[in-house]
């Protein structure tokens, strides 16, 4: 087994927006006649995509939600952070995300971006922050119907590398994924693949019963170390 590629998550590994996200999604609530809850929002919301996340809080509630409502709810949440970002200088993005994905192209691995936000809320953020240019390939809501903890996402990654690199042969398991959320770690080992926590949301501890390695932040992951363990030199940490 060797480690061929990266994936990282979006909102909470590259871009520090949460408190953004909660914000928006309470504002949409208020504005349906429901009372927000922070814990609900942080037990439902974290990780998972805005459609899931205003769904099951909407259905909490009793309500009835149809596809054409909830198309409604999140192209006006959507427009909402678009025009907040626009507003945001520089933007959030974690300092060491840059560092990250040199050392990631200098192992000579392939990137890419797995995450239940938006196509164009992603491609925005990656064009400012000059990030574009990094990742291979970007499965974002409009690609999938599920989200996280379902590992459809993660698995369309492989799938889509596997079609723009034919010579990779990329299998799950030689995949390595950067997330910060259960929901995003659960997501990742349903698709057969290694996960680094990275404590940006979640505390160390709580990342580390989950994930196979932990990290406080991207800057301190030893890809050569990690590589070492996909080879089988070292032996492979699990999630107590």
């Amino acid at each position: 087994m060797t480690l061929k590629a990266v994936l990282f998550d979006f909102n909470g590994v590259i871009i520090n927006d949460e408190a953004l996200h909660q914000q928006l999604i309470e504002q949409i609530l208020i504005e349906e006649n429901v009372r927000p809850n922070p814990s609900e929002y942080r037990e439902i919301c974290l990780g998972r995509s805005d459609r899931a996340c205003l769904t099951d809080l909407l259905n909490r509630q009793g309500r009835v939600v149809t596809e054409d409502y909830m198309n409604t709810l999140i192209q006006r949440k959507s427009s909402r952070y678009l025009t907040e970002l626009t507003s945001i200088n520089p933007l959030p993005i974690y300092p060491d995300v840059p560092d990250a994905l040199y050392k990631f192209k200098a192992a000579q691995l392939k990137i890419g971006l797995v995450s239940g936000a938006l196509r164009e809320e992603i491609d925005i953020v990656l064009e400012r922050g000059q990030l574009s240019d990094d990742f291979s390939v970007i499965v974002s809501s409009s690609d999938i119907k599920t989200s996280k903890p379902d590992p459809e996402g993660y698995l369309l990654a492989v799938d889509q590398l596997n079609e723009q690199f034919p010579n990779l042969r990329l299998e799950p398991s030689d995949c390595l994924v950067l997330e910060d959320t259960p929901a995003g770690i659960t997501a990742a080992k349903r698709a057969g693949m290694s996960v680094v926590g990275v404590a940006n949301t979640y505390p160390f501890h709580m990342m580390q019963r989950q994930a196979n390695w932990t990290v406080d932040y991207l800057a301190e992951l030893e890809i050569e170390r990690i590589q070492q363990v996909f080879e089988g030199q070292e032996p492979r940490q699990t999630a107590a």
